[in-house]
């Protein structure tokens, strides 16, 4: 039988795999321990965090993606019967829009997300500028998922401040119409606090669409954009 004082105590209160705990510590040797545990937790945090970044501008506008990295999927989706309200305040019929003969690329955004948003229009506009001349010839499409305040003109606003060219067009209408077609590319999350970050890709008319989940590249997004096109 172990002798009582030999035994182990087991804590009531988790601590990290590995760290000592207080039942197990005491006296000075356990405080030294103790603090010399918390130190090694905080450095952690501060590392896995960006705390040791070097360049804080580049960590933001290019956020390391998953370990895991974005999914990519082939899907057929049918394009809703609804209309939008264009950036340039221009009532259109998303059909029409997106059948006009150029290979499509698509998100959802809202002007006010300070998270996800930003990341995704930045790829857009990185991938505008990758894509050089032959950024004419796609039509890169962001559809507001909070159309009650994204207005046509706060929509522009928001494009001016990512220097979208004129492939790239930002739309906005009514509550119903949105959700419509969120529903319809299978991103609706019940509000835009549940946002996803999906991107869509889909080479021309009748062809099946690429759906990317999670964060992409920009040189990735050309990659699967030009592999897209050599495939139709």
């Amino acid at each position: 039988m172990i002798p009582q004082s030999r035994r182990r105590v087991r804590p009531h209160t988790p601590y990290p795999t590995g760290y000592p705990t207080p039942a197990v510590l005491g006296g000075r040797h356990g405080v030294v321990v103790r603090l010399a545990a918390l130190t090694g937790v905080v450095l952690f945090v501060l590392a896995a965090s960006g705390g040791f970044a070097n360049a804080a501008d580049d960590a933001f506008s290019a956020p390391a993606p998953a370990v895991s990295g974005p999914t990519r999927s082939i899907r057929k989706y049918a394009v809703p019967a609804v209309s939008l309200v264009r950036d340039d305040g221009k009532v259109v019929a998303l059909p029409d829009e997106m059948n006009d003969g150029r290979p499509i690329v698509l998100n959802f955004i809202f002007t006010t997300c300070g998270s996800i948003c930003p990341v995704m229009s930045s790829v857009f506009a990185q991938f505008e500028r990758r894509l050089g001349a032959d950024a004419e010839k796609v039509h890169l499409m962001s559809i507001s998922i909070d159309p009650e305040h994204d207005t046509p003109a706060r929509l522009s606003e928001y494009a001016r401040k990512f220097h979208a060219g004129l492939e790239w067009q930002h739309y906005t209408g009514t509550l119903d119409a949105s959700v419509t077609a969120q529903r319809a590319f299978d991103v609706y999350r019940g509000g835009k606090m549940s946002h996803a970050a999906v991107t869509l890709m889909r080479a021309a008319p009748g062809k099946p669409w690429l759906r990317i989940e999670g964060f992409v590249r920009a040189d990735d997004l050309v990659r699967d954009y030009r592999e897209l096109l050599a495939a139709r």
